[in-house]
């Protein structure tokens, strides 16, 4: 059996026996997020299911934004035109970025991006295109506490964000859940 023929044999069996927690009252209940808050975070899979309840965010509550290294590249990036949607279309008025201990960015190098890119194939024309930006992106990254601090400055530091979103930096460990508040939005 395939991955995926497992997470449809999963998602038939959630949807037989959906449990009430999940339930959605309508749509726009669950669209719109319930605290008005959006969290950026990193990929990381020890943050799955593990990240919501350690900070009681329920579903609904959040609008969560996942990317490598929860970082923040550019005025423009990916992250900040979702966090635009998030404040413009849908009412969020505070912003997370939710770090974690023990980030595997910091072992990431462009080096070690691009040699396991040439492997797998991707031609050096290809690499070319992004290489200074790839270069920014991963050899900046040198510590997870910087680099939430770094997060929270572009984005209050960005022309698109309104100055009333409060922006907070938080430092998570990924095996307790133990939070740590490194920039209280409130207070900036």
């Amino acid at each position: 059996m395939t991955v995926l023929d497992q997470m449809l044999a999963a998602n038939h069996e959630f949807m037989k026996h959906l449990p009430t927690e999940y339930a959605c009252p309508t749509k726009q209940v669950c669209k719109y997020p319930k605290r008005q808050i959006a969290i950026i975070t990193c990929m990381d899979t020890r943050l799955v299911d593990f990240l919501e309840p350690a900070l009681g965010i329920a579903r609904g509550e959040a609008k969560m934004i996942k990317t490598a290294g929860n970082s923040i590249t550019g005025v423009f990036s990916e992250t900040i035109r979702s966090l635009l949607v998030c404040i413009f279309e849908l009412g969020v008025k505070e912003i997370f970025v939710i770090g974690h201990e023990d980030c595997g960015m910091m072992h990431s190098t462009s080096q070690s991006l691009i040699e396991n890119m040439t492997a797998r194939g991707i031609s050096p024309d290809a690499i070319a295109m992004i290489k200074t930006e790839l270069e920014h992106w991963t050899d900046g990254f040198e510590h997870p506490v910087e680099n939430v601090l770094d997060a929270v400055h572009k984005i209050k530091a960005n022309p698109l964000i309104p100055k009333d979103v409060a922006v907070h930096g938080l430092i998570v460990h990924p095996h307790s859940g133990e939070a740590e508040v490194l920039v209280n939005g409130y207070e900036a």
